[in-house]
Protein backbone atom coordinates (compact mmCIF):
# COMPACT_ATOMS: atom_id res chain seq x y z
CA UNK A 1 0.00 0.00 0.00
CA UNK A 2 1.50 3.40 -0.93
CA UNK A 3 2.39 5.70 1.91
CA UNK A 4 0.70 9.06 2.45
CA UNK A 5 3.87 10.84 1.31
CA UNK A 6 3.93 8.85 -1.91
CA UNK A 7 0.28 9.70 -2.57
CA UNK A 8 1.00 13.38 -1.92
CA UNK A 9 3.90 13.34 -4.37
CA UNK A 10 1.71 11.67 -6.99
CA UNK A 11 -1.05 14.26 -6.56
CA UNK A 12 1.48 17.08 -6.81
CA UNK A 13 2.91 15.63 -10.03
CA UNK A 14 -0.59 15.41 -11.49
CA UNK A 15 -1.58 18.94 -10.43
CA UNK A 16 1.50 20.82 -11.68
CA UNK A 17 0.87 20.29 -15.43
CA UNK A 18 -2.80 21.19 -14.96
CA UNK A 19 -1.91 24.37 -13.08
CA UNK A 20 0.65 25.29 -15.73
CA UNK A 21 -1.88 24.82 -18.52
CA UNK A 22 -4.36 27.05 -16.67
CA UNK A 23 -1.85 29.88 -16.24
CA UNK A 24 -2.34 32.27 -19.17
CA UNK A 25 0.69 33.10 -21.22
CA UNK A 26 1.85 36.70 -21.28
CA UNK A 27 3.17 38.53 -24.31
CA UNK A 28 4.39 42.02 -25.15
CA UNK A 29 4.88 44.39 -28.07
CA UNK A 30 6.85 47.64 -28.14
CA UNK A 31 5.16 50.57 -29.88
CA UNK A 32 6.12 54.14 -30.65
CA UNK A 33 3.38 56.56 -31.57
CA UNK A 34 4.47 59.98 -30.37
CA UNK A 35 4.64 61.06 -26.74
CA UNK A 36 4.79 57.97 -24.56
CA UNK A 37 2.47 59.53 -21.97
CA UNK A 38 -0.30 59.36 -24.58
CA UNK A 39 0.43 55.86 -25.84
CA UNK A 40 0.77 54.51 -22.31
CA UNK A 41 -2.57 56.01 -21.22
CA UNK A 42 -4.35 54.65 -24.28
CA UNK A 43 -3.22 51.07 -23.80
CA UNK A 44 -3.71 51.06 -20.04
CA UNK A 45 -7.42 51.52 -20.79
CA UNK A 46 -7.61 48.23 -22.74
CA UNK A 47 -8.92 45.09 -21.01
CA UNK A 48 -6.29 42.36 -21.24
CA UNK A 49 -3.35 44.77 -21.10
CA UNK A 50 -1.55 43.90 -17.89
CA UNK A 51 1.03 46.69 -18.00
CA UNK A 52 2.21 49.55 -20.19
CA UNK A 53 5.76 50.71 -19.56
CA UNK A 54 7.15 53.94 -21.00
CA UNK A 55 10.69 53.82 -22.32
CA UNK A 56 13.16 54.47 -25.11
CA UNK A 57 14.37 52.17 -27.89
CA UNK A 58 15.90 52.03 -31.34
CA UNK A 59 18.77 54.45 -30.77
CA UNK A 60 22.52 54.60 -30.43
CA UNK A 61 23.00 55.93 -26.89
CA UNK A 62 22.99 53.47 -24.02
CA UNK A 63 20.90 54.28 -20.94
CA UNK A 64 19.61 57.60 -22.31
CA UNK A 65 17.91 60.22 -20.19
CA UNK A 66 14.71 61.99 -21.18
CA UNK A 67 16.62 65.21 -21.77
CA UNK A 68 19.08 63.45 -24.09
CA UNK A 69 16.27 61.84 -26.07
CA UNK A 70 14.49 65.21 -26.39
CA UNK A 71 17.67 66.71 -27.86
CA UNK A 72 17.08 64.43 -30.85
CA UNK A 73 20.66 63.22 -31.20
CA UNK A 74 20.36 59.75 -29.64
CA UNK A 75 18.21 58.08 -32.30
CA UNK A 76 16.02 56.79 -29.48
CA UNK A 77 12.25 56.84 -29.88
CA UNK A 78 9.74 57.31 -27.10
CA UNK A 79 8.03 53.93 -26.92
CA UNK A 80 5.74 51.88 -24.71
CA UNK A 81 6.14 48.20 -23.94
CA UNK A 82 2.59 46.87 -23.93
CA UNK A 83 2.31 43.68 -21.90
CA UNK A 84 -0.89 41.71 -22.45
CA UNK A 85 -2.76 38.47 -21.97
CA UNK A 86 -3.42 36.96 -25.43
CA UNK A 87 -6.33 34.99 -23.98
CA UNK A 88 -8.11 38.30 -23.36
CA UNK A 89 -6.89 40.59 -26.15
CA UNK A 90 -5.09 39.63 -29.33
CA UNK A 91 -1.98 41.20 -30.79
CA UNK A 92 -3.96 41.98 -33.95
CA UNK A 93 -6.50 43.98 -31.96
CA UNK A 94 -3.79 45.90 -30.12
CA UNK A 95 -2.07 46.76 -33.39
CA UNK A 96 -5.35 47.88 -34.95
CA UNK A 97 -5.93 50.11 -31.92
CA UNK A 98 -2.41 51.49 -32.25
CA UNK A 99 -3.23 52.73 -35.74
CA UNK A 100 -6.44 54.31 -34.47
CA UNK A 101 -4.91 56.33 -31.63
CA UNK A 102 -2.04 57.95 -33.52
CA UNK A 103 -1.39 59.27 -37.02
CA UNK A 104 0.96 56.83 -38.77
CA UNK A 105 1.24 59.02 -41.88
CA UNK A 106 3.26 61.87 -40.33
CA UNK A 107 6.98 61.23 -40.34
CA UNK A 108 8.80 62.06 -37.09
CA UNK A 109 5.87 63.94 -35.60
CA UNK A 110 2.55 63.63 -33.83
CA UNK A 111 0.47 66.77 -33.55
CA UNK A 112 2.65 69.55 -32.18
CA UNK A 113 5.41 67.12 -31.17
CA UNK A 114 8.19 67.02 -33.75
CA UNK A 115 11.45 65.05 -33.84
CA UNK A 116 12.70 61.56 -34.57
CA UNK A 117 11.86 60.53 -31.00
CA UNK A 118 8.17 60.81 -31.98
CA UNK A 119 8.35 58.56 -35.04
CA UNK A 120 5.76 55.87 -35.64
CA UNK A 121 7.40 52.58 -34.80
CA UNK A 122 6.64 48.91 -34.16
CA UNK A 123 9.51 47.00 -32.57
CA UNK A 124 8.98 43.30 -33.14
CA UNK A 125 10.38 40.36 -31.20
CA UNK A 126 9.90 37.57 -33.75
CA UNK A 127 8.68 36.80 -37.29
CA UNK A 128 5.11 36.31 -36.09
CA UNK A 129 5.01 39.84 -34.71
CA UNK A 130 6.48 41.19 -37.95
CA UNK A 131 3.78 39.43 -39.95
CA UNK A 132 1.11 40.80 -37.62
CA UNK A 133 2.50 44.34 -37.87
CA UNK A 134 2.68 44.25 -41.68
CA UNK A 135 -0.90 42.95 -41.85
CA UNK A 136 -2.09 45.67 -39.45
CA UNK A 137 -0.47 48.35 -41.61
CA UNK A 138 -2.26 46.97 -44.66
CA UNK A 139 -5.60 47.09 -42.82
CA UNK A 140 -4.95 50.60 -41.54
CA UNK A 141 -3.85 51.95 -44.91
CA UNK A 142 -7.41 51.60 -46.21
CA UNK A 143 -8.45 54.38 -43.80
CA UNK A 144 -5.75 56.87 -44.85
CA UNK A 145 -5.22 58.74 -48.10
CA UNK A 146 -1.55 59.38 -47.34
CA UNK A 147 0.92 56.48 -47.11
CA UNK A 148 1.67 55.03 -43.69
CA UNK A 149 5.29 55.66 -42.68
CA UNK A 150 5.40 53.41 -39.61
CA UNK A 151 8.73 51.60 -39.25
CA UNK A 152 8.69 47.89 -38.44
CA UNK A 153 12.06 46.90 -37.02
CA UNK A 154 13.54 44.18 -34.86
CA UNK A 155 13.70 44.93 -31.15
CA UNK A 156 17.29 44.63 -30.00
CA UNK A 157 17.84 42.40 -26.98
CA UNK A 158 21.11 44.05 -26.03
CA UNK A 159 23.05 47.24 -26.66
CA UNK A 160 21.86 50.83 -26.98
CA UNK A 161 18.92 50.02 -29.29
CA UNK A 162 17.24 47.72 -26.75
CA UNK A 163 14.24 48.81 -24.67
CA UNK A 164 15.24 51.15 -21.85
CA UNK A 165 12.67 51.78 -19.13
CA UNK A 166 12.10 55.51 -18.80
CA UNK A 167 12.53 57.42 -15.57
CA UNK A 168 9.96 56.61 -12.88
CA UNK A 169 8.24 59.98 -13.09
CA UNK A 170 7.17 59.08 -16.64
CA UNK A 171 5.45 55.85 -15.59
CA UNK A 172 1.64 56.11 -15.27
CA UNK A 173 2.11 59.79 -16.01
CA UNK A 174 -1.48 60.59 -16.94
CA UNK A 175 -2.88 58.69 -13.97
CA UNK A 176 -0.72 60.75 -11.65
CA UNK A 177 -0.97 64.05 -13.55
CA UNK A 178 -4.45 64.20 -15.12
CA UNK A 179 -4.62 67.99 -14.88
CA UNK A 180 -1.24 68.69 -16.46
CA UNK A 181 -1.85 71.00 -19.41
CA UNK A 182 -0.41 68.82 -22.17
CA UNK A 183 -2.20 65.75 -20.82
CA UNK A 184 -5.57 67.51 -20.58
CA UNK A 185 -5.29 68.67 -24.18
CA UNK A 186 -4.05 65.51 -25.86
CA UNK A 187 -4.95 62.38 -23.89
CA UNK A 188 -8.75 62.56 -23.39
CA UNK A 189 -9.33 62.59 -27.19
CA UNK A 190 -7.17 59.48 -27.48
CA UNK A 191 -9.09 57.76 -24.69
CA UNK A 192 -12.30 58.57 -26.55
CA UNK A 193 -10.82 56.87 -29.62
CA UNK A 194 -9.99 53.85 -27.46
CA UNK A 195 -13.56 53.74 -26.15
CA UNK A 196 -15.05 53.90 -29.64
CA UNK A 197 -12.64 51.29 -30.95
CA UNK A 198 -13.40 48.85 -28.14
CA UNK A 199 -17.13 49.37 -28.50
CA UNK A 200 -17.49 49.59 -32.26
CA UNK A 201 -14.12 48.69 -33.80
CA UNK A 202 -13.75 52.16 -35.30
Amino acid sequence: MPTLSAIALLLTALMVPAMASESPARSSIVLGGGCFWCVEAAFEAVPGVTDAVSGYAGGTLDNPTYEQVCDGDTGQAEVVRVEFDPAVVSLDKLLDLFFHVHDPTTKNSQGNDHGTQYRSLVLIADPAQRQAAVAAIARAQTRFTRPIVTEVVDLATAGPARFHRAEEYHQDYFKRNPNQGYCRATIPPKLEKVRKFLEHGE
